[in-house]
């Protein structure tokens, strides 16, 4: 899926990435460690678990989501709640894992003097573990996180502080991310050239509802696109 306009432009110089879900399957790791939590607590019912990080009234990855199957299952939390909690994170990241082609890509994109830098939801504390386990976060210059900016996307205010940080205007950006509201409507508004991850997208609903510029079925489709644009 192109856009025309795209087809001819120029000065392509800066990559943004999402990160979760783009770059590694968090959602693959998250429902790996609902289990493993879900049958600590005597229960062995990790999709159950996992649908309780899917609704809206909690954040996607908070521990407030294990403390409310807790109680609606009637479990005391004294004593298992802490453990849980460290259990969840700690199966996560273990079970966090690059998607096949996203290291090779990388490193040819860095070898092409691509300076590349992270937007993401994530805390900063989060996001750089997350990076180091996988062995991605040398590849990047520079992260825009949620307690840098105070607001989540598809608020702009990420989107034009990565920007700023990479010192790049608008039409020379490309970002790279999973989700067509969060990542691929803003960057349109803001006329940021947006390919959408396509393997990664395994929430939404409706993906056709905010066409990207380009659309990735693997990593390893990003340079064709960039050697389609210069």
């Amino acid at each position: 899926m192109t856009r025309p306009e795209y087809r001819n432009k120029q000065g392509i110089t800066t990559l943004l990435f999402d990160m979760d879900n783009t770059l590694f399957d968090l959602v693959g790791a998250q429902l790996a460690s609902c289990h493993v939590v879900s049958r600590f607590l005597g229960m062995d019912e990790g999709d159950l678990l996992f649908d309780y990080f899917l609704r809206p009234t909690r954040g996607f990855e908070s521990h407030e989501n294990i403390l409310d199957y807790m109680t609606d299952r009637s479990i005391e939390p004294d004593g298992q709640y802490r453990e849980a909690c460290r259990l969840y994170e700690t199966e996560k990241l273990r079970h966090i894992i690059p998607y096949p082609g996203v290291k090779d890509t990388l490193e040819m994109l860095r070898k092409s003097g691509y300076p590349m830098g992270i937007v993401t939801d994530a805390h900063s504390k989060d996001a750089t573990i997350r990076l180091e386990k996988v062995g991605l976060l040398p590849f990047f210059c520079g992260m825009v996180s949620y307690d840098v900016v105070g607001v989540k996307k598809p608020a702009p205010d990420p989107f034009l502080f990565a920007l700023e940080m990479m010192q790049a205007k608008n039409h020379e950006a490309l970002l790279v991310g999973d989700s067509p509201r969060r990542d691929i409507e803003p960057c349109r508004n803001l006329g940021i050239c947006s390919v959408y991850a396509r393997y990664g997208d395994r929430l939404s609903d409706d993906r056709s509802e905010f066409e990207a510029d380009f659309t990735l079925d693997s990593m390893d489709e990003l340079p064709g696109i960039l050697a389609s644009l210069s």
